[in-house]
């Protein structure tokens, strides 16, 4: 395991952000730390990576416990946090090259080390340009081939496509997973079922600073019962109502379709059918679905205290 967490509480006055949480994080692994805002899920990594000490427990990186030997855990990381900024007065380039001099790189590989990212960023042609002149996504692009710069072995993101635009979404996406196939172990946290969803190896769903739940996303949708659906299409306009059929638990409309949840959907799909015919109201597309990470997460959090 390249990251060990034991028992970490954080408290804020009488708040529990943290609430004695332990979980572990193997070589090579993309973990996700999935939750609302407020959930803990920033407190926890800070606390991993040392800004934060906890009330209780540990954290170990690598063989390191992060608060009795903090230098040698955090040559290990690189860190991503949420609120980060480049130095907006400099160019990406001079930027990657003041964060290789922090890490002690000699100067000719801290050179080729920033040309490299910056062309695997898709920022070489700009890499002379302040960063004051980036789009919020190419900043982002920059913070990240920063924490890159002393080749981490594990890297920590908070919310890294937060409020990005899809293209640059898409891209840092596609990075993480691009140094994740070269070996580095990631731990990030989303309040984005989807991107947890696509992109980790396994999650632990936070809720009020507890973890409610730890594994794969496709085990963790297998595991709940009772959230199959129906996605159903009509070519007139209809009235939701007339779709709450006996064993349909609930009916959302999305987009121009409904979504029909139910137990059984082997049953509801001749309902369909017959409703469709009854009302000559013809069903242009009609799909059946397995729960899914959403459904999870509603499922685990409805009805805990808050």
């Amino acid at each position: 395991m390249v990251i060990k967490v034991k028992n970490l509480v954080k408290e804020f006055d009488s708040l529990k952000a943290v609430d004695d949480i332990s979980f572990e994080v193997k070589k090579g692994e993309i973990f996700g730390l999935l939750g609302p805002n407020g959930a803990g899920k920033t407190t926890t990594i800070r606390m991993l990576t040392g800004i934060f000490k906890p009330a209780q427990g540990n954290a170990y990186i690598g063989k390191y416990d992060i608060q009795k030997n903090p230098i040698e855990a955090k040559q290990l990381m690189g860190i991503v946090p949420e609120m980060a900024n480049a130095y907006i007065d400099l160019s990406a380039f001079k930027n990657l090259l003041l964060m290789g001099e922090l890490y002690g790189i000699e100067k000719e590989k801290r050179i080729r080390k920033a040309e490299n990212l910056l062309k695997l960023f898709q920022l070489y042609e700009k890499r002379n340009q302040k960063v004051r002149t980036f789009s919020k996504g190419m900043k982002q692009r920059v913070i990240l081939a920063m924490a890159l710069m002393n080749d981490s072995k594990i890297l920590f993101l908070d919310e890294p496509t937060s409020g990005l635009d899809v293209e640059s979404a898409r891209l840092i996406k596609n990075l993480i997973r691009k140094f994740n196939e070269k070996g580095v172990t990631i731990l990030l946290t989303t309040h984005n079922i989807e991107e947890a969803n696509q992109l980790c190896d396994r999650v632990a769903i936070m809720d009020h600073g507890k973890i409610i739940a730890i594994d794969r996303p496709a085990k963790l949708k297998h595991a709940i019962q009772g959230t199959s659906s129906i996605e159903v299409a009509f070519k007139e306009p209809v009235n939701k109502d007339l779709l709450k059929f006996k064993g349909v638990t609930e009916v959302k409309k999305i987009g121009d379709k409904f979504k029909l949840y139910t137990e059984k959907p082997e049953d509801i799909i001749p309902i369909l059918v017959n409703h469709s015919q009854k009302t000559k109201n013809k069903i242009i597309s009609l799909n059946t679905f397995g729960p899914s990470l959403e459904d999870v997460f509603v499922k685990l959090t409805k009805g805990r205290k808050k």
